[in-house]
């Protein structure tokens, strides 16, 4: 029994080189994070606008690699979902840095609006637990080139990762830039 020849292309060996960037870099924001904390540096209050910029990013890459992609512009959609990819990774970093910094942050509305935060919060949490399996899987099919197994997921991977992107920033707003309830 031989086992199938797999065949590396340069695309490919760019993606890892980029996903090992990346990763680097996550570990060096990580690094920066804890030497920001440790001299007293009020870093971990910026998350929050670093988070919702990075999540506006992604939402943005992925639409113009959507865009791309109906165009049959293939090298420039492979390039604009590995960003968006990088962004998602980067928010990941940011948000799990932040909050093992801050905790939890309640929302300070009540009425309704709760009501409606709450609705958004709860989906985007459950969709985004599967956003970092689905695109993996979902860049790897493509890397791969098995685009028929890609182009089938990707039907569920990007509108999955286009609502948590752009829920991210709805959730930010409500938070942290809704006027004061009046009363």
């Amino acid at each position: 029994m031989t086992s199938p020849v797999v065949q590396e292309t340069p695309g490919a060996r760019r993606a890892v080189g980029g996903n090992v960037a990346i990763a680097g870099a996550a570990a060096g924001l990580v690094v920066l994070v804890a030497l920001a904390a440790a001299l007293g540096w009020q870093f971990p209050q910026q998350l929050p606008h670093v988070n919702a910029a990075l999540n506006g990013t992604a939402t943005v890459l992925l639409l113009a690699g959507y865009l791309a992609i109906k165009r049959r512009r293939e090298t420039a959609h492979k390039r604009l979902m590995l960003t968006a990819f990088a962004a998602s990774i980067l928010f990941l970093t940011c948000y799990v840095v932040y909050h093992a910094q801050v905790g939890s942050v309640p929302f300070p509305r009540t009425g309704a609006i709760r009501g409606v935060y709450r609705a958004i919060l709860v989906s985007h949490i459950v969709l985004a637990a599967a956003v970092p399996v689905l695109a993996s899987i979902t860049i790897a099919l493509a890397l791969r080139d098995r685009r028929a197994a890609h182009r089938k997921l990707a039907r569920w991977t990007f509108p999955i990762w286009l609502y948590v992107s752009v829920t991210g920033v709805v959730i930010y707003l409500m938070l942290y830039h809704l006027p004061p309830a009046r009363g």
